[in-house]
């Protein structure tokens, strides 16, 4: 892709963290603030809002050529009202450009008339005469010579903040990335099996923005998944109650316009839909059967889905006891990461209440790519189980070759190249060895997480009498990492378990 020469009185696109990239300007900062050091970056002011910061290049999109596509991508009130300032101060600009621009025109178009009666085909001068006269302000012009269009002066605030800073992230235009348009049309398909999925059309398909349930959405739970899902259903326009137990985690939320619940009984008291998503089975009893737990709040009609990846014999349980109170139940436990999470990127697999599962359809759409459903409650922890075990046999297999080729004398850069170039290759295959050798283990799924998850599947194949050895092998070398205090870090980090 040709690379973007930006300059001071461009409008931009700029990303703020975690926020959906946000409409601004390129101006001189003020003399007394340094530019920061390492990587290209420009100080941009965004419209409607107060905000300012210096954002790196990489995170920058030319105004113009990219506004449709970001106006797909949010539907928000306060990114609206940006939008709206953004076009205000480009008719106050080009109403400065056109007086000017009509001024010298005039003796140009003088010249072109004369210049006209010398030509055999007065036509192509009539052509230019009124394309000099259409005062676009094009994609095409956007990025030449803007200078003289726009000065420097700043872009007017409006009463609307946007919260947030400038935190340093990742903004690639590849299939999976936070460029990835979360607005899109989905489409239900029967399939064979007699499972269904709903799968996402292409975002740009007519009416392929996501129109919000006007039911209440209730979360619980606030971690790696449930924050990125949390935030997607915010920007999607979704009326959302939050609850975590460690109630500082509630604030962003708030302030991006969620409302705090006290309780898990009160969430559920208050929504019409309520998500779970926590860390293991325990965590998954204890929000329900516990003091102020959900089933205090659970009333006939009310919906609560569990997304937290556990055992059936769990699922079953909380099934069992939501109904009994005439609660309606759904299983959603979501396959991906951390960053596919803040990406709306997820798959879920849900079984249990059909209808449930078409009441949480526009939820499904803003957190997920793809959704199906398993049929009865507990197919969908089975399934989740059977692909998370295959994972993380796969991350322990990854860091073993890893290990192994350093033990041998080879490259471990270039045995991953070989791998990325062959029939392995993959997003994940990529990404978990490229934090093995930068050693950068942030969490992205936690370890502890994917060997509780080995070890549900190991349980889940004894009690059909089912083999399951390479998952047991790969269970103790989690277990070995999780005693070398690796349990918070990111799954990869299992490889530390082989060079200690």
């Amino acid at each position: 892709m040709a690379s973007v020469h930006l300059r001071i009185g461009d409008l931009v696109w700029g990303k703020l963290g975690r926020y959906p990239p946000w409409p601004g300007k390129i101006v001189s900062p003020p003399k007394d603030l340094k530019k920061p050091r390492g990587k290209k970056c420009f100080f941009v002011k965004f419209f409607g809002t107060e905000d300012h910061a210096w954002i790196k290049v990489e995170q920058l999109k030319p105004y113009h050529v990219h506004k449709e596509e970001m106006i797909k991508i949010n539907k928000g009130k306060r990114f609206q009202q940006a939008v709206d300032a953004v076009e205000e101060f480009l008719k106050k600009a080009k109403g400065k450009e056109q007086v000017s621009h009509n001024s010298s025109n005039s003796e140009d178009k003088k010249l072109i008339a004369a210049d006209m009666k010398g030509r055999k085909n007065p036509t192509k001068a009539v052509k230019l005469l009124i394309d000099e006269d259409e005062d676009d302000l094009s994609a095409q012009k956007v990025c030449v010579q803007k200078d003289k269009d726009l000065n420097d002066s700043d872009p007017e605030p409006s009463s609307v903040r946007l919260i947030g800073g400038a935190i340093p992230c990742k903004w690639e235009s590849n299939p999976g990335s936070s460029m990835e348009p979360i607005s899109k049309r989905l489409k239900i398909i029967e399939e064979d099996t007699g499972s269904t999925s709903i799968q996402a059309a292409d975002s740009t398909a007519i009416n392929g923005s996501i129109i919000p349930t006007d039911k209440r959405i209730g979360f619980l739970g606030l971690g790696l998944m449930g924050s990125g899902i949390v935030s997607n259903l915010l920007k999607m326009g979704h009326v959302v109650m939050v609850w975590n137990r460690t109630a500082e985690k509630c604030d962003l939320f708030i302030q991006e316009g969620a409302r705090l619940g006290r309780t898990p009984a009160e969430v559920v008291s208050m929504c019409d839909i309520t998500f779970s998503c926590v860390s293991d089975p325990k965590a998954a009893r204890d929000l329900v059967l516990g003091p102020s737990g959900v089933l205090q709040g659970i009333r006939p009609g009310k919906c609560y889905v569990e997304m937290s990846t556990i055992d059936p014999e769990t699922i079953t349980e909380l099934s069992q006891v939501i109904t009994s109170r005439g609660g309606r139940f759904l299983e959603a436990p979501v396959s991906g990461s951390q960053q596919l999470s803040n990406d709306g990127m997820l798959v879920i697999l849900a079984a249990g209440d059909r209808s449930v599962y078409e009441d949480c359809s526009s939820c499904f759409q803003a957190m997920g790519k793809t959704s199906f459903f398993l049929g009865e409650a507990g197919n969908a922890a089975r399934m989740m189980l059977i692909l998370n075990m295959v994972q993380g046999s796969f991350m322990a297999t990854i860091a073993e070759g890893l290990t192994l080729a350093q033990a041998t004398g080879q490259s471990q850069q270039t045995f991953l190249d070989i791998l990325c170039q062959g029939q392995m290759a993959s997003t994940f295959l990529d990404q978990k060895c490229q934090n093995i050798l930068q050693g950068n283990f942030k969490p992205d799924y936690y370890l502890k997480h994917i060997q509780k998850d080995l070890r549900l599947a190991i349980a889940m194949g004894d009690s059909v009498n089912h083999p399951t050895p390479m998952a047991a092998a790969a269970n103790e070398v989690y277990k070995r990492a999780k005693a070398l205090d690796q349990s918070d870090n990111d799954m990869s980090a299992v490889y530390r378990a082989y060079i200690h």
